[in-house]
């Protein structure tokens, strides 16, 4: 099952080992999606702002796609993040 924290990590807890850190400083919790599928963690964070500058309408747009696989032997279900 899947659990958000107040930290900036996606982690197995298999043998207590850190299976990725990864910075998303700049996004919303609410922006960032973490699922496990087929042996494999996805990460992805939108992130976009629209704002008025002398010549109209300007938008910022950044973005992180990332995905891991998991180590043989860990299942998806012993998969927790904390964001």
């Amino acid at each position: 099952s899947m659990q958000r924290r107040l930290h900036k990590m996606v982690h197995s807890f298999h043998d207590h080992r850190l299976l990725a850190l990864m910075d998303v400083k700049g996004f919303d919790p609410k922006e960032v999606s973490v699922t496990v599928k087929d042996g494999k963690v996805k990460v992805v964070a939108e992130h976009e702002e629209e704002y008025a500058t002398s010549r109209g309408k300007e938008y910022n747009y950044k973005n992180i796609r990332k995905e891991i696989s998991l180590p043989p032997g860990v299942s998806e279900d012993e998969v927790t993040y904390s964001l």
